[in-house]
């Protein structure tokens, strides 16, 4: 059964998350092959990932990274990438694969 996954950017300049990017894909498979999948295509996919706004507080201003990071940790980095699973329409707990750009550089494994 294909399942819909994706690669996901986290645009940080300056210690700042100031974007998302993603794209998607369908496969079958096991959970393994599709992290395989993503992590070659990161740096390819990047150019043609779709763009999404990152959060900012009240005063309009960016998340810094060291908070991203801390979500993440507590495995709530999930509830910031509600408007790219919307958009793609990716079930509960979807498979994706996290690549930050830190001030224009990709850090693809």
């Amino acid at each position: 059964m294909n399942e819909v996954i994706l690669n996901i950017y986290l645009i940080i300049n300056e210690g700042y998350v100031v974007e998302f990017r993603a794209i998607a894909y369908e496969m079958e498979g096991g959970d393994d092959n599709k992290i395989k999948f993503l992590k070659s295509k990161a740096i390819e996919d990047f150019q043609k990932s779709y763009r999404f706004n990152a959060p900012t507080n009240k005063l309009g201003k960016f998340m810094k990274y060291r908070k991203f990071s801390k979500l993440e940790r507590q495995g709530m980095q999930y509830q910031l990438f509600e408007e790219i699973f919307e958009n793609f329409k990716v079930p509960q707990n979807p498979l994706i694969c996290v690549t930050p750009v830190v001030d224009g550089k990709i850090l693809a494994e």
